[in-house]
């Protein structure tokens, strides 16, 4: 990654520059690609154009084990297929000599994944067209210094007009544009760091605040010291800690070795970690064995971060993983009123912790690490007031998925901080709200924050006997009276929550138990299952494992085993959950009644390990956060809770629990 340079004042189509226009007709791509074929913008309407173009298009699953912009770049939009083939061939993008590459609405829809934006940026792509964008894909752009236009603009600049760099700069916030001025993150945060720049100072008066806007506020770089935020404030702010782990850590080496130079250091290396957890059981799902000789490479560059650095070190032992990054963090080191960001969009879990958590691309963590502050865009909030206690068979999972169905199918909770409060807090152990700030992400929402109180400082006393709790107290947030939530202020009785399961393809397709038709979930009918799968960052903690033997006990105490013709999966998310599982005789239980067991890990969730379908035919009931076509095997995933998913092992279809279900 060569270091970006200040952008140009003035913007014009070099002589030569090819512009690649990316059709519905997939014919009419191949010409410009292999052909030699020049289109202009005068030739098409925007009807004509690609619309959606998800990043999993652009950069498949398999592209993301390259580290490396050359091979990045030369995948560039691997997934688009036609007739069963690749629309790019390896290097078509760069060897076109393309400059600007043009599409229609929603451009960079779907994961967050950073080299979707990268193999454009790396393959020559210096403007890119639509008629709009996602908001992460976006953001994602403008940190490589990416410009971005509207198809009025390319015309202009085909016809060999000039364009002031203004034009596509001024639709942003103040900081954005400098951003953008300076040719990226990287550049713009070292001549901050060096005194070169000067921030535009806030001018938003003293304000009730949300809990997500007062740690942005207590972490502000270049403001006075009590200066209030807003929403859509943009702002620079530092952060407590950070973490990355072995899918992304090899390109935040890579960019801040080219980018500062191999003898590079960090200034806080203990605030931040590595953890060794996503690729673990890769070479179990059969599609990643072509790639995982790239695996290695990626543990191999992760561990010569952590050597080169000094950051916390969570590598797997002997082949066993100390658990899953953001179960981990939670366990022992993310503190109460934290500001922490890391390279994972399940971050948000460590909301839990009355902290600001969310995911960022490899080139703002990078960034962060080594200069100790990140942009914010202060972000609107929704405030979900809990009341209530839950039926027993329900869990927190059902209750997200409720949210899911309600609030996010409707986009109230869109790029928002979900803030969770209310008496029914109390009622949910710390465990069971974590769920609900992990599961935020499926919101689409920036985090999910939960207020503190007793339970938590319990709880993170228990885990982490170095703290002081009275500082822990001291350095909780809580909503201001008369705090704006532009997402409004939403009611969620508990008592009202039935079991809820998503059908396959989206988290928000959920649908209720019906209480008057026994243990079958209402609409679902007998769905029966091949794989039942209990783990995940979502599902693998403490409570979840008790939820997973509650019923194998009761299973057990029937004389039943795990049904004929089911697996199930029961993946720990953390060595301290597993600990706790051995002491309690559960891991025993789940051995006696059939249960396939699992290290700390990700898995299944991410398609790299067993509970992986193999076949189209297959039916999953997964307690895990995402059930997307393919993202766990090519078969149908219906989500779940862990008392759901437990209770449907051993029944043979998708069966809601209740306490008589064996008898």
């Amino acid at each position: 990654m060569a270091m970006q340079h200040q952008t140009p004042s003035l913007i014009r189509l070099e002589e030569g520059a090819r512009v690649l226009f990316l059709t519905k007709d997939m014919n009419l791509i191949r010409k410009q690609l292999y052909e030699g074929l020049n289109l202009r913008m005068e030739d098409l309407t925007v009807e004509d154009l690609l619309d959606d173009i998800n990043t999993d298009v652009m950069t498949p699953a398999w592209v993301c084990f390259d580290h490396e912009p050359a091979e990045i770049a030369k995948n560039a939009y691997a997934g688009l297929m036609h007739d069963g083939k690749r629309v790019f061939e390896g290097n078509a993008l760069i060897n076109g000599g393309f400059q600007v590459i043009v599409s229609g609405q929603r451009k960079g829809t779907g994961s967050s994944r950073e080299t979707a934006a990268q193999c454009e940026r790396w393959a020559g792509i210096r403007v890119v067209i639509a008629a709009s964008f996602a908001p992460i894909h976006e953001r994602n752009n403008i940190n490589l210094g990416q410009l971005m236009g509207d198809h009025a603009m390319l015309e202009r600049l085909q016809n060999g007009e000039e364009l002031a760099l203004e034009e596509f700069t001024s639709r942003y916030d103040p900081v954005t544009r400098l951003i953008l001025e300076e040719g990226g993150l990287f550049p713009f945060a070292r001549r901050l760091a060096a005194g070169e720049l000067q921030l535009p100072a806030l001018t938003t008066p003293s304000r009730p605040m949300t809990m997500a806007e007062k740690i942005v506020a207590r972490n502000l770089v270049g403001q006075p010291e009590g200066q209030c935020v807003k929403p859509h404030d943009p702002v620079i702010a530092g952060v407590q800690g950070g973490y990355s782990h072995e899918f992304t850590t090899a390109q935040v080496h890579t960019f801040l070795s080219d980018v500062y130079g191999e003898d590079y250091s960090l200034p806080n290396p203990g605030k931040f970690a590595v953890f060794e957890d996503h690729l673990l059981y890769a070479d179990h799902n059969p599609r990643f064995i072509p790639f995982m000789h790239k695996v290695q490479t990626l543990r191999d560059l992760q561990k010569a971060f952590q050597v080169h650095t000094g950051v916390r070190d969570y590598s797997a032992v002997d082949g066993v993983s100390p658990g899953i990054c953001h179960q981990v963090a939670r366990e022992e080191f993310i503190e109460v009123g934290d500001f922490i960001q890391a390279t994972d969009s399940h971050t948000c879990m460590g909301g839990v912790s009355n902290a600001l958590t969310y995911g960022v691309g490899a080139t703002e963590y990078a960034n962060l690490v080594s200069a100790g502050f990140t942009f914010v865009k202060v972000p609107e909030s929704i405030r979900f007031e809990l009341v209530g206690e839950l039926h027993p068979g329900c869990t927190a999972k059902d209750v997200i998925l409720h949210i899911l169905a309600d609030h996010a199918r409707e986009e109230l909770t869109l790029n928002r901080s979900m803030e969770f409060g209310g008496p029914g807090m109390s009622s949910l152990s710390v465990d069971e709200r974590a769920t609900l700030c992990n599961m935020a992400t499926e919101c689409s929402a920036r985090t999910g924050i939960c207020e503190a109180d007793e339970q938590l400082y319990a709880w993170m006393g228990k885990r982490m006997p170095h703290l002081d709790l009275d500082v822990q107290r001291g350095l909780a947030v809580a909503p201001d009276e008369g705090a704006v939530y532009d997402g409004g202020v939403h009611v969620i009785d508990l008592s009202s929550i039935q079991p809820m399961v998503a059908h396959p393809g989206d988290p928000d397709q959920g649908i209720p138990s019906d209480p008057t038709n026994g243990a079958n979930v209402a609409d679902l009918g007998n769905v029966a299952i091949d794989i039942a799968y209990g783990g995940s960052c979502t599902a693998g903690k403490e409570d979840d494992v008790s939820y997973y033997a509650q019923v194998c006990s009761a299973a057990e105490a029937a004389g039943l085993v795990v049904a004929d013709g089911v697996d199930f999966y029961i993946q720990y998310g953390s060595g301290y959950v597993k600990s706790l599982a051995m002491r309690e005789g559960w891991h025993d239980l789940f051995e006696r009644v059939g249960v396939k067991l699992i290290d700390p890990g990700c898995g299944a969730c991410i398609g790299a390990g067993p509970g992986v379908s193999t076949e189209t035919e297959q039916v999953t009931v997964s307690a895990i956060n995402r059930n997307f076509q393919g993202r766990s095997g090519p078969g149908r995933l219906y989500l779940a809770s862990p008392l759901t998913v437990a209770a449907s092992a051993f029944i043979g279809h998708i069966t809601a629990w209740r306490d008589d279900l064996f008898a």
